[in-house]
């Protein structure tokens, strides 16, 4: 048993934790696993799960059976999941005392699988660290709190609060609009704080019942494996308070969609100076270096930023969203905006990321664009100042099909990300855009029906 089982095991048994859930991530975000008696989890050291899993749609089916041949071992082997001592969280609201341990699928050889998202991130930071760079991250993650809805023809609508009545018009940044929900978030504080989740500010967003949290700058693996575990713990509180929560990046009409904005700044491994800043305080080329990179390869990674149709339904001018990879300083009309700070907090916000972004994937996505760009030393676009929703230079492709088959056709990405994952990824995706195309929407019946 290796020193960090070790440590598990010792902080399983401190916390009296009598059940493990034992979780891997597809690419959905969905945690896919086992749930085990802690004796049996400690036996067994980990799991074992049919690596099929990993290529699952969010329906629940899988791809078509020559991509599934293709990429998968005809005998249907299974992947040996090993935990990660670092991610073992507890889920407070259930009776029993329970711990979700996030863990990384190998082959029977003991190499990483592929397909799996959170291999994919350690991947990405490795190339960091032969550099001797060290990505420091801060995710932003907006959210909807709405109605219990049974029926999906119907719209969502904003909850009733405390008091007792739904949230109207837009209230961006109201103290007395986040408070309407103070028992959810008094519970899902304590419920972090106990997961010792690294939350920083709640603040109330611009939709009805729209709210954001950001998380301190950290490590990005660390960070993503939270936001795996903050999303599932909004849930529960939101289900708790007779309510639901929900990450997609547009849930409601006509108003903003959600986002996953993330921080990104790189240091020095062994001085953790910020690359970003020269010494008098400017940009430094690297950092410009690093945007050029972001500018460059984000349209043909846009599906790790952008996974669903619902999606891209974010990405128009007047949902307060970004629809092109321009950049400037402390603008928030780009999808790159570089804030006003400090030399040791010189960093770039990538806007484009939804709510409904796997965090793995979106942060491997955006660290492996700017790790690009400065082993390229490429050079960004002139920085942009005053509204860039009609810039039209730096635009992004408008559907997922059209996103999904600038991916597929990346080489130089399928160099770092594995074709595998590329081609697995894609299919993925592709066949999700499949099943929703044979669904016929409440616009096509309310003005065709009677009208064509």
């Amino acid at each position: 048993m290796n020193p960090s089982f070790e440590q598990l095991q010792q902080q399983l048994r401190q916390r009296g934790i009598t059940e493990v859930e034992c979780t891997v991530s597809d690419f959905c975000g969905i945690g896919r696993g086992k749930i085990a008696a802690t004796a049996r989890f400690l036996d067994e050291g980990g799991m074992r799960l049919p690596e099929s899993v990993l290529l699952q749609t969010v329906t629940g089916d899988f791809v078509d059976d020559q991509v599934f041949d293709a990429l998968l071992d005809e005998a249907g082997a299974d992947m040996y999941c090993r935990p990660d001592p670092q991610a073992c969280f507890a889920l407070p609201w259930l009776a029993e005392p329970t711990a979700m341990v996030i863990h990384d699928p190998y082959d029977r050889a003991g190499k990483p699988i592929e397909l799996a998202p959170r291999n994919v991130l350690k991947q990405v930071l490795s190339l960091y660290a032969d550099e001797g760079w060290k990505p420091v991250v801060a995710p932003e993650l907006e959210f909807y709190l709405t109605r219990r809805s049974h029926d999906p023809d119907l719209p969502l609508e904003a909850p009733d609060g405390r008091s007792g009545r739904p949230e109207r018009g837009r209230q961006s940044f109201s103290i007395d609009a986040t408070h309407e929900f103070a028992p959810l978030f008094e519970d899902l504080y304590r419920w972090c704080d106990t997961q010792e989740l690294d939350l920083d500010t709640l603040s109330h967003e611009s939709g009805p019942a729209q709210m954001e949290v950001n998380f301190r700058h950290g490590n990005a693996l660390r960070l993503a494996d939270q936001l795996i575990v903050f999303k599932r713990t909004l849930h529960e509180a939101a289900l708790k308070h007779g309510i639901c929560a929900t990450f997609m990046a547009k849930p409601l009409a006509y108003q903003p969609g959600s986002a996953m904005h993330i921080h990104q700044s790189i240091q020095a491994l062994d001085t953790g100076v910020n690359l970003f800043a020269t010494e008098d305080g400017g940009m430094s080329k690297q950092f410009l270096h690093y945007i050029g990179g972001l500018q460059y390869f984000i349209p043909h990674l846009l599906p790790l930023f952008a996974p669903n149709v619902n999606a891209f339904r974010r990405f128009l001018p007047d949902n307060c969203a970004p629809v092109n990879v321009a950049w400037g300083l402390d603008n928030r009309t780009v999808g790159l905006r570089v804030p006003c700070a400090s030399p040791a907090a010189m960093r770039v916000e990538n806007r484009l990321p939804g709510a409904d972004a796997n965090p793995y994937l979106a942060l491997a996505a955006t660290l492996l664009c700017g790790y690009l760009g400065m082993r390229e030393r490429i050079e960004p676009s002139a920085p942009l100042s005053g509204r860039a929703y009609a810039h039209c230079g730096l635009s992004l492709p408008e559907t997922l099909d059209e996103a999904l088959g600038r991916m597929e056709t990346c080489d130089r990405l399928k160099t770092y990300l594995g074709d595998k994952f590329v081609q697995g990824y894609v299919a993925v995706k592709r066949t999700e855009h499949r099943h929703y195309k044979q669904v016929i929407s409440t616009w096509e019946r309310e003005y065709l029906q009677l009208s064509v």
